[in-house]
């Protein structure tokens, strides 16, 4: 069964075109083509989903310096052997090898999506790296998968205790610190379980106004950028809050932690 080109599964899974009669019933009955349709759709899906992300910080380097090492070695990987050409029972009963010409049609499309394929796996992880790269400034990880202390060798601008607020259990608390870099490192003990997710807010304690830090993982230690050009004089109280999966980018109103910064 002859596959439908390459180049052309990647305009269907971009959304550039539409597959014809043809297209769509052979990617119905062609496992292998409709798998890289699949696999093509969710790079697109990720790269479409990641649109957003642009004023975040760039990841590490050692993320961008793990999906280049991938692909290099996608790219290293010897290409799939070709499939032989059927042909009449009575030719084959010759002897005679297929044409040259039909057999290096064959073996050069064959390579062609053996290396299409494996890249499209590992363009998929490195897109997925890469979104991972960007939470990933967020929560700033070892080699060991363990969470390091901030950098002692960074200046501490401004620090602030935080503490249970509200019907918040008084063993939760934490440590916020603000580094030279623009960065927020936050150290937590003890939060409370909340279905949703946490997030972390500066507050002008003079309107209430609010800014958005970020979202907070599971780690108990956490670096998050700071907003461009924030005034800490102004938005000078840090607050941790339990937020519901309910697509409000609004403040809950359920704080868990709550201190001052002070320089």
């Amino acid at each position: 069964m002859s596959h439908l080109d390459h180049d052309r599964l990647v305009f269907l899974a971009l959304g550039e075109t539409e597959a014809d009669a043809g297209e769509s019933t052979h990617l119905e009955s062609c496992t292998h083509c409709r798998t890289e349709m699949d696999t093509l759709q969710h790079v697109a899906g990720l790269g479409a989903g990641a649109q957003g992300l642009h004023d975040l910080p760039d990841p590490p380097e050692h993320v961008w310096q793990g999906i280049v090492a991938e692909i290099r070695a996608a790219e290293a990987l010897p290409a799939l052997p070709a499939p032989r050409a059927e042909r009449p029972t009575h030719e084959r009963a010759s002897g005679d090898r297929p044409s040259d010409a039909v057999g290096g049609v064959v073996s050069a499309r064959s390579r062609r999506r053996g290396r299409w394929s494996r890249w499209a796996v590992t363009a998929t992880t490195a897109v997925a790296a890469a979104a991972a790269g960007v939470v990933g400034t967020l929560v700033v990880l070892d080699a060991t998968g363990s969470t390091p202390e901030p950098d002692p060798q960074r200046v501490v601008l401004a620090s602030a205790p935080l503490k249970a607020y509200g019907t918040t259990p008084p063993d939760a608390n934490g440590e916020a610190r603000v580094f030279d870099n623009g960065r927020l490192h936050l150290h937590l003990t003890n939060l409370p379980d909340v279905p949703g997710y946490y997030e972390v807010w500066l507050i002008n304690p003079r309107n209430m106004e609010m800014l958005s830090v970020g979202v907070l993982g599971d780690a108990t230690d956490e670096l998050l950028p700071l907003p461009p050009n924030v005034d800490l004089a102004t938005y000078s109280v840090v607050d941790v809050s339990a937020e519901a999966y309910d697509n409000n980018t609004a403040h809950s109103g359920n704080s868990l932690l709550r201190g001052t910064l002070t320089g």
